[in-house]
């Protein structure tokens, strides 16, 4: 995919970072569209389908935390990746933005150079998705389509976020085996972004909720496997 044809939608409540933010991805080549607050960035996600939100967490009428996890609930929209940007005075949890559906977060103020490298880096989740080979795989009676970002159990349609979709294939791609925890992070996560094994905790515990908390089990001080 080409950057003119990526649209991004940056949501913050300061004109002013709206605009050097914009401004700096623009000259980029991206496509930039904003919004002022929550209640308006789902608005607009729903009409443009963004491949990337940067989304401010602290903003009136719907903060960045539900805006996400609304989001996260429009079919289409649940495999954008959204990207938090928080001040570092904030009082922000990390795994609580991660639960609420994010796939990364930006402290601010940031350099706009910094911006950019950062934004690129997520982006290229985005072209190694578009690259991997399409695979239906069939486990434990699930059917996980990568291509389409679907799964289907008992002939009924899970939808997943998508980090919880990747952890989730990455698992069953191989039953039986101990993913270590650096290994899910550096597949699922990337090097590029630093997070701690609470998060990945975090999406199991969802996994399971979701799928079935049988067929994951923790290796206690290692890691995580799919049992069938």
């Amino acid at each position: 995919m080409k950057k003119k044809d990526i649209r991004i939608l940056l949501v913050d409540d300061e004109p002013d970072i709206l605009e050097i933010v914009g401004y700096n991805l623009a000259q980029e080549g991206y496509q930039i569209s904003t919004a002022a607050n929550g209640r308006e960035a789902v608005a607009k996600a729903k009409k443009e389908l963004p491949h990337l939100i940067i989304m401010d967490v602290m903003m009136p009428e719907m903060d960045g935390m539900e805006a996400t996890e609304a989001i996260r609930k429009i079919p289409e929209l649940s495999h954008v990746i959204i990207t938090f940007l928080t001040a570092r005075s904030e009082d922000y949890s990390q795994v609580a933005g991660f639960d609420a559906g994010a796939d990364d977060y930006i402290t601010k103020p940031i350099k706009p150079k910094l911006l950019v490298s950062k934004v690129k880096a997520l982006l290229r989740r985005l072209k190694e998705a578009e690259a991997q080979n399409s695979e239906t795989l069939n486990v434990g009676g699930i059917e996980i389509n990568r291509e389409e970002y679907k799964i289907v159990k008992d002939d009924k349609e899970i939808i997943l976020p998508r980090k919880e979709f990747e952890l989730f294939y990455l698992l069953a791609s191989k039953p039986g085996k101990v993913f270590k925890r650096e290994e899910i992070l550096d597949k699922v996560w990337g090097n590029e972004v630093i997070v701690g094994g609470r998060t990945i905790d975090v999406h199991i515990r969802k996994l399971r909720e979701k799928i079935g908390d049988d067929f994951f089990k923790t290796i206690k001080g290692v890691g995580y496997k799919f049992e069938v």
